[in-house]
């Protein structure tokens, strides 16, 4: 803890430094998940907290863990897993950290059922924007997670600012969440945890149509046993809901599947795969329980292999690099051969490089429920991107940077499920766009504009082109987000408009002789690569330890 503390103590002086000389800065993680282009970052001074890496520690009795924010997901699983312990949301690429899970929306396939990553997190040590250090914690009134019982004193207790007063500063933990950094640093975490389990007993729902996939989204939410939900449209007719329940238990006869070896299979490929000769689980005929176990398949997944179960091919966009490089086929022995390139780390790395950022769409939407079907609708006729990724979320109150209901919902939805205040459906559009930069801008033009008309918000990791009333319009809150900015001396930095925005080539200057060299095929990829391998991040995956490994008490059949 001493090492925290003098790291701390250094971050806190640089950033003093530069406040009593009015210098914005922004903060270096070493690492992003975020497909935002890189402006303004060759202006600006850094602060660099690449050095807060680690786990600090566990506490099994209290079921937290103390995290420095650029500890990723899979070092994280891999020390709670030691204590049969795991966080209630991790966020499914293994790179993305703790740090950004709490700056930025992390929302997963457990969302639906504890919320946002922030919401289960009981206390953060933040570097305000004058070199200050705080402990901010949710505050009684907002308190939500797994341990939200116990009211305030639950909140006075933590283990991280322990007997602190946790309304103190309480706006600002609510500011932050979701704020890209822009009222100060996150040093330090509490994170709740809950019991893992060995396995995760896995369900895959076969669903004919976008309205089928919705109403059975929502119909797996409902069931109290399960901790995960999350759903694939695969095309309009063919469409996936995944559930999962952890459990201990591996019936006899039943095989182990695995997702993170060089030749397993890539997760959206194999759900495609076991379900395509299926019949729909949710038609007129599904109201009994043959019928709608006849459109599942059932398999048990070990517990990090799940959580992690997108991670080689990046979901589906790990396909796109084979259309780059279109004489490389697409088979699985390139998947096998070129594995250490097609993980999220090395793809991101890669997407970053290449400059093809720019005419990739990767874009995640809340939507309400009631507008859902529409949504898809319009990106079917305006995109038509597939697959589209379904994630169920349970949003906070407004005013937020998080995707959250904005208006009230529809009073009921087929099949009796009701509408609620707090939850919405996330849609991932991931592909590729229109190659002319102008075609580009439009189409994400016309994709705002039409969450915003039905209700609903993106997500700030990806390529935000609203002008600022526009911003401001759809996400609600300038005001108090102004006074949180000027109650924590926070307006000389960036602001979360500032920080999301993409400026064209006009704005920035980007007109140079690289972006053309790397514009040209295969230039761009290749060095993409370059960069990657540089990076050395498929070594991270090599040495993985959270994989399954057959032999002794893990064998691959029980």
């Amino acid at each position: 803890m001493e090492r925290h503390r003098q790291a701390v103590r250094l971050i806190a002086a640089t950033v003093r430094g530069y406040f009593e000389q009015s210098i914005p800065f922004r903060i270096m993680h070493g690492s992003t998940n975020s497909t935002r282009p890189s402006h303004l970052k060759s202006r600006a001074r850094f602060v660099d907290i690449s050095a807060l890496k680690n786990v600090l520690e566990v506490d099994t009795a209290r079921r937290v863990a103390l995290v420095e924010p650029n500890v990723p997901m899979d070092r994280l699983v891999e020390h709670t897993l030691r204590h049969g312990l795991v966080p209630p949301v991790v966020m499914e690429f293994p790179g993305i950290t703790a740090g950004g899970g709490f700056a930025g929306t992390a929302g997963e396939s457990s969302s639906f059922k504890h919320g946002y990553f922030d919401q289960c997190v009981n206390a953060v040590e933040i570097v305000l924007p004058d070199g200050e250090v705080v402990i901010a914690k949710p505050g009684g009134q907002h308190r939500s997670g797994v341990q939200s019982g116990g009211g305030n004193q639950a909140l006075v207790n933590t283990k991280l600012g322990e007997g602190e007063d946790p309304e103190k500063y309480a706006d600002l933990f609510h500011g932050a969440a979701g704020a890209v950094g822009t009222l100060g640093i996150t040093t330090l975490l509490e994170l709740q945890l809950i019991e893992a389990k060995r396995f995760v007993r896995t369900t895959y729902r076969r669903t004919s149509s976008a309205a089928e996939a919705i109403r059975a989204v929502r119909e797996e939410c409902a069931k109290p046993g399960n901790d995960y939900v999350d759903g694939i449209l695969f095309s309009e007719g063919h469409g996936v809901v995944v559930s999962g329940e952890m459990t201990d238990d591996l019936p006899a006869g039943e095989t182990v599947r695995t997702f993170s070896h060089p030749w397993d299979p890539w997760f959206y490929m194999h759900v495609r795969n076991a379900t395509k000769g299926l019949p729909s689980s949710v038609s007129s005929l599904a109201s009994s329980t043959t019928a709608q176990s006849q459109g599942t398949v059932t398999e048990y997944i070990p517990l990090a292999e799940y959580l992690f179960r997108y991670d080689r091919g990046g979901f589906w966009v790990g396909e796109a690099a084979f259309d780059y490089f279109r004489p490389v086929p697409f088979t699985h022995f390139f998947r096998w051969f070129l594995d250490d390139f097609l993980h999220t780390r090395m793809l991101y790395r890669a997407l970053h490089a290449s400059g093809e950022s720019a005419r990739f769409f990767v874009q995640d939407l809340g939507i309400p429920y009631d507008t859902a079907e529409e949504f898809i609708k319009y990106t079917t006729g305006s995109l038509n991107i597939w697959p589209l990724w379904l994630c169920p979320l349970k949003t906070p109150k407004g005013p937020s940077f998080h995707p959250h209901v904005r208006r009230a919902p529809a009073a009921s939805q087929e099949g009796g499920v009701t509408g609620t205040d707090t939850e919405m459906l996330n849609i991932g559009v991931w592909g590729w766009g229109p190659k002319n930069k102008a075609d580009f801008v439009r189409v994400n033009r016309a994709l705002e504009a039409k969450v915003n008309e039905l209700g609903g918000m993106k997500w700030l990791y990806a390529h935000t082109y609203y002008s600022e009333p526009e911003f401001w319009d759809a996400f609600g809150g300038r005001a108090a987000y102004e006074a949180l900015r000027a109650k924590y001396r926070a307006t000389s930095l960036p602001s979360v408009y500032d920080k999301v925005k993409v400026r064209t080539d006009d704005e920035t200057g980007n007109k140079g002789w690289r972006p053309f060299v790397k514009s040209l095929w295969p230039v761009g990829g290749l060095y993409g690569i370059w960069k990657g391998i540089q990076s050395k991040d498929y070594m991270l995956h090599r040495h993985a330890t959270w994989k399954w490994q057959s032999g002794g008490e893990k064998e691959k059949t029980a």
